[in-house]
């Protein structure tokens, strides 16, 4: 499968990988819709890409809603009449830990607020559920070849002050497995879904970090360092190119030895 003239959806494109999958994805000739609630960023991506001379929309979306994310669906046929790849990366965290006891009373003195559980849920999990649902079937219904991606972490194994969000990466990387299943059963053999599980990646909000918090980070990594974007989107294009790859998640992580810290 060539990217050349594909059509590509992406969530989350206002900003990180996302927005780098998308402009890499158009200068090698994709259609892309970018799709987030930032509608600033999301302009400001779709105009990079078509001053580089590539072909971009994008539409606001909260991937939590139904109609929202169907609309989005709709825009992409309507504009480009068809939908190739689809990557759900629009996601959130809201770190916590499930119970803080007080240091000196023992007592519980804090909890994982119940709006911080169900916030990433909705983004993380319900958000790429509808995307992939609402894709698929117009792919399904509109004769389209293709690759829907989940888009996972290597915090999917778990990570302190992360029952939320990774819950959310756990579940996910599950997906293409038994997706893939279900379209085999029902003899849809032209989509296939793959997901991507990055590491630490180079990201305005790893580079923020305290540089003793980063480099403690960055010293469980075997590479020695973050993970670039275009490695990740490297690995999304290959995937899409190879149609060998199906029903599995690629880690792309530099190589982690350990989960970092523990906060």
């Amino acid at each position: 499968m060539e990217l050349k003239n594909q059509v590509a959806v992406i969530t989350g494109g206002a900003s990180g990988i996302g927005a780098a999958t998308g402009k890499a994805l158009a200068a090698k000739g994709t259609k892309v819709v970018l799709a987030d609630m930032n509608e600033e960023g999301l302009n400001a991506v779709v105009e990079e890409i078509k001053a580089d001379g590539g072909d971009a929309i994008g539409v606001v979306t909260n991937v939590t809603l139904e109609e929202e994310v169907s609309n989005l669906m709709d825009k992409a046929l309507e504009a480009y009449g068809a939908i190739n790849i689809v990557l759900p990366s629009a996601g959130i965290f809201k770190d916590a830990f499930f119970i803080s006891p007080d240091r000196e009373t023992g007592k519980v003195r804090k909890t994982m607020s119940t709006d911080q559980f169900m916030a990433v849920i909705q983004v993380n999990l319900l958000g790429t559920f509808l995307t992939l649902r609402e894709a698929a079937a117009r792919m399904i219904d509109h004769g389209c070849k293709g690759v829907l991606f989940t888009v996972s972490s290597i915090n999917k194994e778990g990570q302190p002050g992360q029952l939320n969000y990774s819950s959310t990466k756990a579940s996910v990387a599950l997906w293409p497995k038994i997706l893939g299943g279900e379209f085999h059963a029902k003899g849809i053999n032209d989509i296939r879904v793959v997901g991507i599980a990055p590491g630490y990646v180079r990201t305005p909000i790893l580079e923020a970090m305290k540089p003793e918090v980063l480099d403690s980070i960055v010293k469980d990594v075997a590479i020695g360092r973050l993970v670039d974007p275009a490695e990740i989107v490297d690995t999304i294009e290959f995937a899409v190119k190879n149609e060998a790859i199906t029903g599995t998640t690629l880690e792309v992580s530099g190589g982690v030895m350990s989960k970092g810290l523990v906060k």
